[in-house]
């Protein structure tokens, strides 16, 4: 079969640029040296928040506006998406980071102390306000990238570690890619996961901290990913020990019984990020770069893979677009 596109990267980005390529009728070939998802790459490790209010706390505003369409194109994707919203909390000490973050972001409720226990019993009687995000959602980044995985297989499209490139090539291989964009940099994200049945929290909740913010996000099963650490460095080895205690801190502030929680795995990798911390799609040569997600990798793919099909198939010049 002659081949429309060769994506470079399988990590969310490129998948979701297949995805998007696959279901618009273009012949695709999906090239990964790894071959697909697994314990490797920045989307492996990644939160899976879809929370773009959220996000405009210090995000620019093309994160929040973009990052609204991610949990519609994941759901018409055929991937499980929670929509419960993301409650956001702090400790009495840090009040003024409630304050703070209540006034940089927008979509939110302001929740009394008997607010914050209706929506999570399990928190009912420790925090004295909070705030509810109530559009916000959440999905399992790991099922995600099988779930789009098995869909292209469906339509004939594997992840091939060796293969030649054909057509118009889309890079999507994130800091692999400094080769041809000098302007990427790493910035370095450490996580734990952890079971702990004894707690049971519906959604993302996120506890500010001046130093050490911290978000759990709930993956079933009493299993919760708690992340995440953002460190200016290119780094791709395992988490350090002061990175990992403040989050399991951060996380027992939360919620005490997370004390007893078992640790399944500790796990750390670089995000590729422009200067700016917006991606964007970049034509160098023949090839198309959808690069620079950073940490909103599966809040924004599904909109650049937008783009970057308008872009090959119907001639559009990408919002995005350098």
């Amino acid at each position: 079969m002659a081949v429309d596109v060769t994506i470079l990267g399988a990590g969310v980005a490129g998948l979701c640029v297949a995805t998007e390529l696959v279901a618009r009728g273009a012949r695709v070939r999906v090239i990964d040296p790894g071959g697909g998802p697994g314990k490797q790459g920045c989307s492996w490790w990644a939160g899976g928040m879809l929370a773009p209010d959220c996000e405009g706390e210090t995000a620019e505003a093309e994160v929040v506006r973009l990052g609204q369409e991610a949990a519609g194109w994941w759901q018409a994707a055929g991937v499980p998406v929670e929509q419960k919203g993301t409650l956001v909390l702090a400790l009495g000490r840090d009040r003024a980071e409630l304050d703070r973050f209540a006034r940089r972001t927008a979509g939110h409720e302001a929740l009394s102390a008997e607010g914050v226990g209706k929506l999570e019993p399990e928190l009912a009687g420790r925090f004295g306000r909070g705030l509810h995000f109530a559009g916000e959602a959440h999905l399992d980044p790991r099922g995600a990238l099988v779930t789009l995985c098995e869909r292209l297989a469906e339509r004939g499209v594997t992840v091939e570690r060796n293969a030649e490139p054909e057509g118009r090539i889309v890079d999507c291989r994130g800091l692999a890619a400094r080769d041809v964009l000098p302007g990427l940099r790493g910035v370095r994200g450490e996580m734990v996961v952890l079971r702990a049945p004894a707690v049971r929290l519906g959604r993302t909740v996120r506890l500010l901290h001046p130093r050490h913010p911290l978000y759990v996000v709930p993956r079933g099963d009493g299993v919760y990913m708690l992340g995440a650490t953002q460190i200016e460095s290119d780094g791709r080895g395992p988490a350090s020990l002061r990175s990992t205690v403040e989050l399991l801190n951060a996380g027992y502030a939360l919620h005490p019984a997370f004390a007893e929680a078992e640790v399944l795995e500790i796990g750390a990798d670089a995000r590729p990020a422009f200067a700016d911390n917006l991606p964007r799609l970049v034509r160098r040569g023949d090839r198309l770069h959808v690069n620079g997600l950073f940490r909103h990798g599966f809040l924004l793919a599904p909109a650049l893979a937008r783009m970057a099909a308008d872009h090959l198939l119907d001639m559009k010049t990408p919002e995005l677009m350098e």
